[in-house]
């Protein structure tokens, strides 16, 4: 029997035994499992699947493989920021150790199915070898890359809905609210992304925070200049007496940083609009130019 088509055959045996445990019909409960449904309180002792072969105890011995191999690659590649903060920016439901054991069964997928195309078609061993490898490694960037991508799109939409945010809150401020019920209200009748983050930065008030704080949480998540600048203004709620002319500043700032962010923007593209022309222009001019310059060569071959 071929090794390779045993190891196959093993890694699809413990495969399917963590699929199946899930089954109830096909993985039976402990005893401790099955009196806990009649005690009182402990119902949720049953909740998961338990045992040595089972899926959760596979995330168990995985989890903290998977993460410590996935940071280091990460930094590998110059991703400096945590996985743990992009995705709470991105207000993903899994956390980083759930993630990473994706990414590493999405790249043994891709392993898997290259390393089967290999055997099936008549490749060189070479050409399988690195498929083999590059593709878990194209399949794990390619997760990497949606949270990255996300992550930015989400900073993106706040710096975008910011300078309108600053504008309500000055008004307000300077209507006689206090800077926690401005708050409160922009989360109630605010849009955006930026109302889903100002409501968990009054969950955060409500926990007991300060809000100087829980601003500050919140800039450090979305790590945005000018909202760290807004929220240094904001520290000074209690002992500056002209906020509004202070916070409408901000927002002539943000305005202003917006406009040079999409004059750079348009400038860019104007000057990618010329590198087909460019293309288009210089091949015809190559093509020709060949045309004597081979004629001349095959004239002084002859000589």
């Amino acid at each position: 029997m071929n090794p390779l088509l045993a190891v196959l055959a093993g890694i699809a045996w413990v495969g399917l035994t963590l699929l199946l445990s899930q089954l109830r019909w096909f993985r039976r409960p402990g005893l401790t499992s099955r009196l806990a449904l009649f005690a009182p309180g402990q119902q949720a002792t049953n909740a998961g699947p338990s045992g040595l072969v089972s899926l959760g105890s596979f995330r168990e011995v995985i989890g903290p493989l998977a993460r410590t191999a996935g940071e280091r690659l990460t930094r590998l590649f110059g991703v400096a920021e945590q996985l743990e903060v992009r995705l709470r920016r991105i207000d993903s439901p899994l956390d980083p150790t759930a993630f990473r054991i994706r990414q590493l069964g999405w790249a043994g997928v891709a392993g898997a199915l290259m390393l089967v195309f290999g055997l099936l078609l008549p490749l060189p061993p070479v050409v399988v070898l690195v498929a083999v490898v590059a593709a878990p490694l194209l399949a794990f960037l390619a997760l990497e890359q949606s949270v990255i991508t996300a992550s930015n799109r989400r900073r993106e939409r706040i710096f975008t809905e910011l300078p309108v945010v600053t504008e309500q809150l000055g008004m307000l401020l300077g209507a006689g609210f206090s800077l926690g019920a401005a708050l409160t209200r922009l989360a109630e009748r605010g849009t955006g992304v930026c109302k889903d983050d100002l409501r968990k930065v009054g969950n955060r008030i409500r926990q007991g925070l300060d809000v100087t704080e829980a601003l500050r949480e919140w800039a450090e998540l979305a790590d945005i200049d000018e909202l760290h600048r807004l929220v240094n203004v904001l520290a000074l709620n209690q002992e500056a007496g002209d906020m509004g002319r202070l916070i409408s500043e901000e927002a002539r700032a943000m305005r202003r940083e917006a406009q040079r962010r999409t004059i750079e923007l348009v400038e860019r593209r104007s000057q990618m609009v010329w590198i087909p022309v460019t293309v288009a222009t210089l091949v015809p001019g190559v093509m020709l130019m060949a045309v004597p310059f081979i004629g001349a060569m095959q004239s002084w071959s002859t000589l």
